[in-house]
């Protein structure tokens, strides 16, 4: 009895960990940037993965780039919105959702890989995609 009454806490108090390393601090200010605008490596990182959705992070002395990128998608027209962006007492929460073309929109024929570049301040703290 007094084993579960153990594990009922641990549980308990696992969950409220959880709550609280996603409950927000503060929004975060950010620029959505063009591939063109992110530095040299960062460019060379994207081309390389481009061909399959990935999520990642990279930094530089000043800035933290927060980069999602949804794979090859049937036609052009996509674009992102971020959802959210914000800081907790030890993550940033990053959310961003694909929108598919308008309707009634000509979406070019081809392939496009839609990819989100996020800039905001430089920050140690180790992001959670969403």
């Amino acid at each position: 009895m007094g084993l579960l009454i153990a594990a009922a806490a641990l549980i308990a108090s696992g969950c409220t960990a959880d709550k609280a390393e996603k409950e927000k601090v503060r929004d975060l200010e950010y620029t959505v940037i063009g591939e063109a605008d992110a530095p040299q490596e960062l460019q060379q990182i994207l081309a390389e993965k481009r061909t399959q959705p990935f999520k990642l992070t990279y930094s530089d002395d000043r800035n933290l780039y927060i980069v999602v990128g949804y794979g090859p998608q049937n036609t052009g027209g996509y674009s992102i919105a971020v959802e959210e962006l914000y800081l907790t007492d030890n993550s940033i929460v990053a959310d961003t959702e694909l929108l598919g073309p308008q309707k009634g929109e000509a979406a070019a024929p081809e392939t496009s890989y839609p990819l989100i570049i996020i800039m905001t301040e430089y920050l140690e703290s180790p992001v959670i995609f969403q």
